[in-house]
């Protein structure tokens, strides 16, 4: 079993946008996702993020709240990061869209816009783009939506030695109303930092553990989902 710092924390969920160090809780309850400034994260002008979709707005802005809180945001040579996203329904939502305009006239007013977005993966490399990233990067789709799928993902590729650094996370807009059930899993994009040996002289929230079953620690104590992790390792930081 090997350990492997938290440095940063970064979500966006129906209960707000946020940093781990800047918060002294967090929440991820069903309801309307807020919007997205990208003047917050981004110093320099970003018009393409206005033109994404719903879900690569909310993947991208967590990953970069995650550098941020983690004093990895700002770069001038491309750095061995990578990224691991997990998901339930993906851009499935922005697949139905894309769709609707592909049916009438048989094709012939077929989106480009929303055809560059029906891959789940899109905004990973949006991310890598703008902060210089050139690690591994991949979605996964969930079978059991706890949330950590990314995130234990990402943890193997450091035990395998693969990367030193990586973020892991998960990001969700939930199922589209065309297929009339409900909700899953409440919207939102949540990543996390992880670092061997960490670069920067911020405090890690604490020390991730994989044991051999594939199941998460936090400092030894067993993880149930995002909203677990998050409040410990927010909790744990307070504390020091």
């Amino acid at each position: 079993m090997i350990d492997i710092n938290i440095t940063g924390i970064g979500w966006v969920t129906a209960a707000g946008i946020g940093l781990g160090r800047e918060h002294q809780r967090f929440a991820m309850p069903r309801g309307q996702l807020p919007e997205i400034n990208p003047a917050d994260m981004f110093k320099k002008p970003y018009p393409n993020f206005r033109r994404m979709d719903e879900y690569s707005r909310l993947g991208l802005t967590a990953t970069a709240l995650a550098l941020i809180d983690a004093g990895l945001s700002e770069w001038t040579r491309e750095r061995d990061i990578g990224i691991i996203a997990s998901t339930y329904y993906g851009c499935l939502g922005t697949d139905v869209d894309y769709y609707k305009t592909v049916i009438p006239d048989r094709g012939a007013q077929a989106s480009p816009a929303l055809f560059s977005y029906t891959l789940a993966n899109g905004f990973l490399g949006e991310a890598a783009i703008r902060f210089g990233l050139t690690g591994i990067n991949y979605v996964i789709t969930e079978q059991r939506p706890t949330g950590l799928a990314g995130l234990q993902t990402a943890m193997e590729h450091i035990a395998r030695g693969a990367v030193e650094k990586i973020l892991g996370g998960d990001c969700d807009v939930g199922c589209p109303p065309i297929f009339g059930e409900p909700t899953k899993v409440p919207p939102g994009a949540v990543f996390f930092m992880l670092e061997t040996s960490p670069t920067s002289k911020r405090s890690s929230y604490g020390r991730l553990q994989l044991n051999g079953a594939g199941d998460l620690l936090l400092d030894g104590g067993e993880i149930k989902d995002l909203t677990d992790i998050v409040q410990k390792c927010i909790t744990s930081y307070r504390s020091i």
